[in-house]
């Protein structure tokens, strides 16, 4: 298969822009401070959801963090409209770690979630699964049309990152790359790619796919 992909380093994030929408000052500005630190561009800061949207349409960020308990509109409502109109990945901060509250967050469009108090250990992956999500998703919604083809191929196309991963020890986004470079490379979609992975890793195979 040839895998010959490196991992993610840190300077790919440097300069990604990104929105924070919290409406506790102190949190706002520990996050800001730790985005800033890891090479992240803060280009807008709102303490509502409302505003928060508004900022998101103006500015185009690459990221926004948006805290799930605001004024005016929360953090669900505010994924929502980011998310439904293609703006930019979102990660939902909260304080509370419910179950349903994360499957909401799901729901609403949320790529990645942050539970309070969190360190800078945390938000980093986060920020980083969040794009990364983002990418595959646009990447696949790029290949299909209808919304049932697309929730179909990203099963498929998830079902085949996670063979991967097992098999050879790729990371979540190198899995991905894989996939897409394959495609590219073979003039295939990565739907076809996908279901030749899993049925060449089926049963336990360890040889390499062959695509």
């Amino acid at each position: 298969m040839g895998v010959g992909l490196v991992a993610e380093t840190p300077t790919d994030a440097e300069r990604r822009r990104v929105l924070i929408a919290e409406d506790e000052a102190l949190i706002r500005l520990d996050l800001a401070e730790m985005l800033v630190e890891e090479g992240y561009e803060v280009v807008g800061e709102a303490g509502d959801g409302e505003t928060a949207v508004r900022l998101a349409e103006e500015l185009k960020p690459d990221l926004v963090i948006l805290d799930i308990k605001m004024p005016i509109m929360d953090g669900l409502a505010a994924a929502e409209r980011i998310a439904g109109a293609r703006i930019a990945p979102v990660i939902i901060l909260t304080a509370f770690s419910q179950r349903d509250l994360v499957e909401r967050a799901r729901a609403a469009g949320a790529m990645a979630y942050l539970v309070k108090p969190f360190q800078k250990s945390d938000l980093v992956p986060a920020v980083e699964i969040a794009l990364s999500r983002y990418s595959e998703v646009a990447a696949l919604e790029a290949e299909v049309a209808g919304l049932t083809d697309r929730l179909e191929i990203r099963k498929t196309v998830e079902r085949a990152k996670g063979a991967l991963m097992t098999t050879y020890g790729m990371t979540e986004p190198q899995a991905f790359k894989w996939i897409q470079r394959t495609a590219m490379d073979h003039r295939m979609t990565m739907k076809e790619v996908a279901e030749r992975i899993l049925a060449e890793t089926a049963g336990g195979e360890v040889t390499q796919p062959t695509v």
